[in-house]
């Protein structure tokens, strides 16, 4: 089936069809969603509820959007509310202030850290441990290429606290990836 063929059997309900598009776009959706993610699991769970607003949605899908690029905005979307929903939780922001995404912050963490060089995986690892804020706003920011208004709408918090939690997320990830590199040498 090509991807016309399967989009068509999604809006028809077809069960063979929801399943093609999950077997086809699973391993990039997932991508997207360990960079909102702390754990593995966490991840899989916003892919799975993701592709079901995929599947309730698919009538919305525009002839000019595509069909990857516009799932992909439901998985960050879904890792938003998530977020959103976890916010008086424990998402503390604060109020005084990588597939081939990756490569560019992998190119600005090696532009101030002496050129050094940094696997895809230890970028995702430095980005996963950030907390959930700075996380969210690295990642909207960097990856997703939102503004700092729009950041500042999707997870109502002031410009000021999008910006500042960018920049301590920055720091935060650097200082992880040269840790990680320190002991790498020591070994």
């Amino acid at each position: 089936m090509n991807e016309n063929e399967i989009i068509r059997g999604c809006l028809n309900n077809d069960r063979a069809s929801q399943k093609a598009l999950y077997d086809m776009f699973y391993s990039k959706m997932l991508g997207v969603c360990m960079r909102y993610s702390r754990t593995n699991d966490e991840a899989e769970d916003l892919v799975h509820e993701g592709f079901l607003k995929v599947f309730n949605k698919i009538d919305k899908l525009n002839n000019s959007d595509s069909l990857e690029g516009w799932m992909k905005r439901i998985m960050v979307n879904t890792a938003i509310d998530l977020i959103r929903k976890n916010k008086n939780n424990n998402l503390l922001m604060s109020s005084n202030y990588a597939d081939e995404n990756f490569a560019d912050v992998a190119d600005e963490v090696e532009e101030q850290d002496f050129n050094l060089h940094f696997e895809k995986e230890d970028i995702m690892k430095a980005v996963q441990e950030l907390s959930p804020a700075y996380r969210a706003v690295f990642n909207l920011y960097i990856i997703e290429d939102y503004s700092h208004k729009q950041i500042s709408e999707l997870l109502d918090i002031s410009e000021g606290t999008s910006k500042s939690n960018l920049s301590k997320a920055k720091v935060n990830v650097r200082e992880s990836l040269m840790n990680l590199k320190k002991k790498t040498h020591v070994k």
